[in-house]
C-alpha cells in the first residue's frame, strides 16, 4: 500500500484556515460614512488663511488634538486655503471636534430551519460622545425557542467640522461624518471620518452622502 507524503488537512486546519480567510476579509472592509454639510458664503479658496482650534476647550493644546488638526489642516491646505501663524491672525477659524460613543450590542438570531437574521433592536438617542448626538438605544430584540443567538459590539464615531469668519464670528460651513464600525480606535476612526467629511468638500449644502473610503493596502 503506497503512502501518500502529503499533509492530511484535518476539520481543524480548515476550520483555522477558514477563520483566518474571514480575518482577512474584515480587515480589507471599506469604511462607509454619512456625511451631512450645510454652507453659507464660504469663500472659495483664494489666499484666505485659516486656523484649526478645538470646539470643545478641554480638548485644546492636547497632543492626540493636535494630530487630528494637522489631518484637517493639510486637507484646507489641499484645496488652496493658507494656514495662518496662529488664531488671532487667520480670516477663518476652522473647529473641530471628535469622539465615539460607548457602544452597542448587535444580535443574530439564527433559527433553526429558517437561516438567519439581524435583529433591529436598537434606535437613535441623544447622549453621545462629549456631549454629541452619537449614541444608540434599544428596545427588547424577538427571541425564538431553539434559536442560537451571537452578539458583538459596534460603535458610532463622528467628526463636527465647523468654519466661522474670525472678524465677527459668522458661521459659513457646518460639516458632520458619522461612521457605525466594530472599532472604538480614534486613532484609526478619526483620519477616515476627516478623508470623508472633505471628500468633494464642501459639498451641496443641506445634503447628506454616503462616502465610501477604500481600505488601507498592507
Amino acid at each position: 500500500m503506497q503512502v501518500s507524503s502529503k499533509p492530511r488537512f484535518t476539520r481543524a486546519r480548515l476550520a483555522v484556515a477558514a477563520a483566518l480567510l474571514l480575518g482577512l476579509a474584515a480587515c480589507a472592509a471599506p469604511f462607509r460614512a454619512d456625511v451631512s454639510r450645510f454652507q453659507s458664503q464660504l469663500p472659495a479658496p483664494s489666499g484666505q488663511t485659516f486656523a484649526v482650534v478645538a470646539d470643545d476647550p478641554h480638548m485644546a493644546g492636547g497632543i492626540e488634538f493636535g494630530q487630528y488638526a494637522e489631518l484637517v489642516t493639510q486637507r484646507m491646505a489641499a484645496l488652496g486655503y493658507r494656514p495662518a501663524s496662529g488664531p488671532e491672525s487667520a480670516d477663518m477659524l476652522v473647529r473641530l471636534d471628535y469622539g465615539v460613543d460607548k457602544g452597542r450590542e448587535r444580535v443574530r438570531s439564527t433559527r433553526g430551519g429558517y437561516g438567519s437574521h439581524w435583529s433591529p433592536w436598537y434606535g437613535y438617542g441623544r447622549v453621545g460622545y462629549r456631549g454629541g448626538p452619537w449614541h444608540y438605544g434599544w428596545h427588547d430584540p424577538f427571541f425564538d425557542m431553539g434559536s442560537s443567538i451571537d452578539s458583538y459590539t459596534v460603535y458610532t464615531s463622528g467628526v463636527d467640522v465647523k468654519i466661522d469668519r474670525r472678524a465677527d464670528g459668522e458661521r459659513l460651513f457646518e460639516g458632520k461624518a458619522e461612521a457605525v464600525s466594530r472599532s472604538n480606535q480614534l486613532q484609526n476612526l478619526v483620519p477616515n471620518l476627516v478623508e470623508a467629511m472633505f471628500t468633494n468638500f464642501p459639498g451641496n449644502s443641506g445634503e447628506t452622502v454616503r462616502i465610501t473610503i477604500a481600505p488601507e493596502k498592507k
